[in-house]
């Protein structure tokens, strides 16, 4: 049975009060459940000591992250569809139930020393537990906010985009005092006590509860297909929205992906910076990347989704293919890692709102997990810029394809949104 708010009582208005009052914490719940999928996503911290101290090469080494990102994008798709049937708490528990076996099976890297095993236990197994906790997210907080999706979704994933700032240097404190595999075993004690925080704090509202009119902040008039019905997912996969949705998020995600994996080396090794210094644009794109979410959620809930994305996304071509020439110092890198993460910050908070958009939100886990699946296409972009580096030698060719990639996102939308009418 799907878990809803469904222990209050009282006469249905005051019902709607108190439902009212408790679906912040759904919000809270959802921040707590995406701020430790973060910290499973970075991975960065691991690299290095996993070449020096453990004889991996840098390929091995970074592998267990690359496959976590395809698991944890393809495990969206049945976690959407399960959360959609029983309901956000029980699977966002059985994902946290899985942080732990994950991380205990990667800490046992002492006795098996070898990337297979990481690749198994961490790509894998943590992969699939972030995709069935992160599915619980974003739905859950459109049924709730239908008033203000943009803001609630925007607040409930922002864990995801600060998790990299806030645990980066505790991960390398951790590595420094117990190695890659202790730091993974209390990594995976935090990572699931943490998630089941998050999954005790996730249901669905009531069927028959909607916001009071009062709560409402957007004067903005719905356009025809934000009224649309509910779309089950084998009509969805039918439409060609979908599929420019799809194809839009792998090509800004892509440039995304690149800029995570680029810009600490381009300002160690094009801008001669020292690697401590050389951390602090990465570091100002991911707490732009957390922070931004909010903002832009608030600001789509006003003037619409795509309006803020179109724009954004034009700034953010416009950076990857400037970059090179443009970015000759440390202030003007951080300056442009801002603008990219603020990108980044519109593709993880708005797109679940556009989705839910044009197909309604009782099939919403599911229908995102399908456009999201897409997120491991647009992985291969970040993966081929990096191959570019290695075959040229220059970071040109890298920051040009990750441009391009955005542009044809950036056309995508503005096809859906002349096309199909979505704001």
């Amino acid at each position: 049975m799907n878990d809803t708010a469904d222990n209050l009582t009282g006469p249905r208005e005051v019902i709607g009060q108190q439902v009212e009052r408790r679906r912040w914490v759904v919000v809270l719940g959802g921040f707590f459940l995406s701020l430790m999928g973060g910290m499973s996503y970075a991975w960065g911290s691991f690299t290095v000591p996993l070449i020096n101290d453990w004889g991996f090469i840098a390929a091995q080494a970074t592998l267990p992250f690359t496959v976590l990102i395809m698991v944890f994008a393809v495990v969206m798709i049945p976690a959407g569809r399960l959360q959609d049937r029983i309901g956000p708490r029980k699977v966002a528990t059985a994902g946290a139930l899985l942080f732990l076996v994950g991380y205990s099976l990667a800490a046992l890297l002492r006795y098996i020393p070898s990337p297979t095993w990481l690749v198994l236990s961490y790509g894998v197994v943590v992969g699939a537990a972030c995709g069935l906790t992160y599915a619980c997210v974003a739905p859950t907080a459109r049924k709730w906010y239908p008033d203000r999706p943009g803001l609630a979704v925007s607040c409930g994933v922002m864990g995801f985009g600060l998790a990299a700032v806030v645990f980066a240097p505790l991960k390398a404190t951790m590595i420094e005092a117990w190695g890659v595999d202790g730091t993974l075993f209390v990594l995976g004690l935090i990572v699931a006590a943490g998630a089941f925080i998050g999954a005790r704090l996730v249901r669905n509202p009531p069927v028959y509860w909607s916001p009071p009119p009062r709560t409402s902040v957007s004067s903005k008039p719905q356009s025809k297909s934000a009224a649309s019905e509910d779309v089950p997912p084998g009509k969805v996969v039918r439409t060609w929205e979908f599929y420019l949705m799809w194809l839009a998020l792998a090509a800004v995600i892509g440039g995304g992906l690149t800029a995570i994996g680029l810009i600490t080396a381009f300002g160690q090794l094009g801008l001669q910076l020292r690697p401590a210094v050389a951390a602090v644009p990465i570091a100002v794109y991911s707490l732009v990347n957390g922070l931004g979410r909010p903002f832009v959620g608030w600001f789509a809930d006003r003037i619409g989704t795509i309006r803020v994305m179109v724009p954004i996304y034009a700034v953010q071509a416009v950076v990857f293919l400037a970059i090179p020439w443009v970015a000759t110092n440390l202030p003007l890198l951080i300056m442009c890692s801002l603008l990219l993460g603020m990108g980044y910050a519109v593709t993880f908070a708005l797109f679940p709102v556009l989705v839910a958009t044009r197909f309604g939100v009782k099939h919403l886990g599911i229908n995102y997990g399908l456009v999201f699946c897409a997120f491991g296409i647009g992985a291969i972009t970040g993966l081929l810029g990096s191959w570019l580096l290695d075959s040229t030698g220059s970071f040109t060719p890298a920051f040009l394809l990750a441009g391009i990639t955005t542009v044809i996102g950036l056309i995508l939308l503005i096809v859906l949104n002349k096309k199909f009418g979505l704001t």
